[in-house]
């Protein structure tokens, strides 16, 4: 059976890259995402990626880069689905937000084909990703620093719970965010479809990040050996959970100094932070409430009174 997304248009064995059209820029020429069918040989389920739904979070396209060109279709049982640069107005301006309508796009599913820019293109990829048997929604921290992780945003109450739970531990980061996220993501808006849905976050920086995009990588051929698209055998490792955070913010204004690493231990009382002016001197100092893990921070030093700094993730267990 041929396979297409936009113009893209796949016979079975069979790759083929297009545009998905989602609208037009202020001079009206037409807006396409860039989308790739790749149809295996033989019939099976099929799994939608997507990336840069935050213009600026750019590991998940690097991790396309990277996957694309090592799936041979002959070789693939089932279809997967891609759409390669999702928030096509922030990505041109290397922004987070699409700046058309000043959106975070990653709010706005499952989207409105008769809303604003955000809405449309959460609208056409949406119906694109409601076309498949899993989902994987590629994201980073932006610039802040923080563990690999896969997040699982469907709340444990959730009926397709453990099935994105299993998603996530086969994606294995090492590391899962297990906590209901906010209405409009994608991840929580397609387990209301029936599909399996997480979204990995791999790491966080300005730019791409070689280590976290190899996370990405990694975890996408674990999706397709786990759930048969690909031949092979996969051993799921154990992960570590998360289910709460703590997050501190800066006691004073200077220049802050972590005192733990990203995945480090921590244990109530430890120094997490001192804040200094810009001679050394002693600010203030932050030291955690609770038992947990070092899970992310800001990448820039400089903070003001107030500003967020830390997580420490404090409910945790391994599955």
């Amino acid at each position: 059976m041929t396979i297409t997304l936009g113009d893209a248009s796949a016979n079975p064995g069979e790759v083929d890259t297009g545009r998905l059209t989602v609208g037009e820029t202020r001079d009206g020429s037409p807006i396409g995402l860039p989308v790739c069918v790749i149809n295996g040989a033989e019939a099976g389920e099929t799994l939608y990626l997507q990336a840069v739904s935050d213009g600026d979070e750019l590991n998940g396209l690097g991790v396309l880069t990277r996957v694309v060109p090592r799936i041979d279709p002959a070789e693939l049982s089932g279809s997967l689905l891609i759409v390669g640069i999702v928030n096509y107005h922030a990505f041109q301006v290397a922004q987070h937000r699409n700046p058309i309508d000043d959106t975070k796009m990653n709010r706005t599913y499952p989207g409105d084909e008769n809303g604003s820019s955000s809405e449309r293109i959460a609208a056409a990829t949406f119906d694109a990703a409601s076309r498949a048997d899993y989902i994987l929604d590629l994201h980073q921290a932006s610039t802040s620093r923080m563990l690999n992780e896969t997040r699982v945003r469907c709340g444990r109450h959730h009926r397709l719970h453990d099935a994105c739970l299993e998603l996530a531990k086969v994606f294995g980061t090492g590391y899962v965010l297990d906590q209901k996220g906010p209405d409009g993501q994608l991840a929580r808006a397609a387990p209301e479809e029936g599909i399996p849905t997480v979204d990995p976050e791999l790491g966080g920086c300005v730019g791409w990040d070689e280590k976290s995009i190899q996370y990405g990588v990694e975890g996408v051929f674990n999706v397709l050996t786990h759930y048969g698209f690909l031949e092979g055998e996969l051993s799921v490792q154990e992960q570590t959970r998360a289910k709460g955070f703590d997050q501190y913010n800066a006691p004073a204004g200077g220049v802050a100094h972590f005192r733990k690493e990203l995945a480090e231990s921590v244990a109530r009382g430890d120094v997490l932070f001192e804040v200094t002016d810009a001679f050394g001197q002693l600010n203030g100092r932050v030291t955690a409430d609770t038992k947990g893990i070092f899970w992310r921070s800001r990448r820039l030093p400089q903070v003001a009174t107030g500003e967020y700094v830390c997580s420490v993730a404090t409910t945790i267990d391994s599955f």
